[in-house]
Parts: structure tokens; C-alpha cells; sequence
């Protein structure tokens, strides 16, 4: 059976060295690329299954990588390090196809956590068509449908609106939704599901149809008509 293989892109010897060694140890599979340029090389001579990508990168920076990533229509999990703390700075890397985030200085153990949680994403799925109003999902081809138009959709994007489908008319607290799509825990200030809800509904409405996730307040969201 072929390794899980990871792609590190960072300019941080210190920092490739210790993901390295710690990934091989963990039974990856790692090539390390020191700038965006050669991070883009790496990943049309060989598509990893992951790729943990920093942010202030030489040549090309990590936002415009996954960028250009996501606009060639890779769904390659992206992990996203980064040394900035803000949120604006965090939805701006998830707002250019980012699966995940992650602040340096980081722990170790919560990266390897996150590659994991990433990769589990990407486990086939039991095959079957999920329905909810003109709403359909193919868990085979992990593409959506409103009525005969077709959604292309990211893989942290699938995996949210797998989980409102699973449950169609059930608030889904935000601790639900976290756990589940994310399987681990955030800080309380993180806004990444807020951002991906939004991202999941400018996508199942961008024909003018009627809202179908909706937010609750003080609860959660739910998908309803």
C-alpha cells in the first residue's frame, strides 16, 4: 500500500526539518519545497494527498499557492501555517481555498492532529445520492446539485453540507458542527464555520435560489426551507 504523502511548502529550515522528521516518523510520506514557485512545481510532478503550506513564503507567496491551486481545480487539503494571529488574517487565508489554519508558534501534537482530521475528510464515503427540497449530493462524485445546476465544492465545503444533509431540519449546534467537520476543538473566538457556512450558501444560492441553510440564533444553523 503506497504512504500518505505530504507536501511541506516553507522557507523555514527549522521549521521543514522538525515537520520531516516528526511526519516520517508518523508514517508519511514528506517532500519539502523552500517557496511557492517550487511548491506549485512539487505539486504538478506529484499530487500529495495533503500539503501544509505557510503563508510568507518567497517567489510566491502561500495565499496566492492556493490560489492558484484552487483556481486549477485541485481539492487537495491545504493545511495553512501561519504567524499572523488576527482574524482577518485567518479568513483571508481560508477565503483563498484553505481547509485549515494554524498560528505559529504552533504544538506539534495539534499539527499532527490537524493533518489527520484533514485526511480523514478524504475517506470514501458509503456511496448514495442525499436529498433535502432541489437540493441532491453524490457521495460518489462529492458534487451538489440545485435542481440541473451543477456545485462544485471544496472538500471542508462537502463535509458541512454532508452533515446538515444527514440531518435535514435539526439545528446543528455550532459545537456539533465543529467537531464533526473539523474533529477537534478551536479556540471559542475562531470563525471558521461562520466563514465556511458562508461560503456553502453564496454556492446553493449563486442562481438566486431560495436559502435553504439557515441560522438560528443562539443555536446553531439548520437546513430547511
Amino acid at each position: 500500500m503506497a504512504k500518505t504523502h505530504v507536501l511541506v511548502v516553507d522557507d523555514d529550515t527549522n521549521i521543514t526539518k522538525l515537520l520531516r522528521r516528526s511526519l516520517l516518523y508518523e508514517g508519511y510520506e514528506v517532500t519539502v519545497a523552500q517557496d511557492g514557485r517550487a511548491g506549485l512545481a512539487a505539486v504538478l510532478a506529484r499530487i500529495p494527498n495533503v500539503i501544509i503550506l505557510d503563508v510568507m513564503l518567497p517567489a510566491v507567496d502561500g495565499m496566492e499557492v492556493c490560489r492558484r491551486l484552487r483556481a486549477e481545480g485541485s481539492d487537495v487539503p491545504i493545511l495553512m501555517l501561519t504567524g499572523r494571529d488576527a482574524v482577518s488574517d485567518r479568513v483571508a487565508g481560508l477565503e483563498t481555498g484553505a481547509d485549515d489554519y494554524l498560528v505559529k508558534p504552533f504544538a506539534l501534537e495539534e499539527l499532527l492532529a490537524r493533518v489527520k482530521a484533514l485526511l480523514r475528510r478524504r475517506q470514501p464515503a458509503d456511496l448514495e445520492i442525499r436529498r433535502y427540497s432541489d437540493l441532491t449530493l453524490d457521495t460518489g462524485t462529492r458534487f451538489a446539485s440545485r435542481g440541473d445546476r451543477r456545485i462544485e465544492l471544496t472538500t471542508t465545503e462537502y463535509e458541512l453540507l454532508l452533515c446538515f444533509l444527514g440531518a435535514p431540519e435539526r439545528v446543528l449546534t455550532r459545537d456539533i458542527l465543529m467537531d464533526r467537520v473539523w474533529g477537534y476543538d478551536f479556540e471559542e473566538n475562531s470563525n471558521v464555520l461562520e466563514v465556511y457556512v458562508r461560503y456553502l450558501r453564496s454556492k446553493l444560492e449563486a442562481a438566486g435560489e431560495p436559502r435553504l441553510i439557515q441560522t438560528v440564533r443562539g443555536a446553531g444553523y439548520v437546513l430547511r426551507e
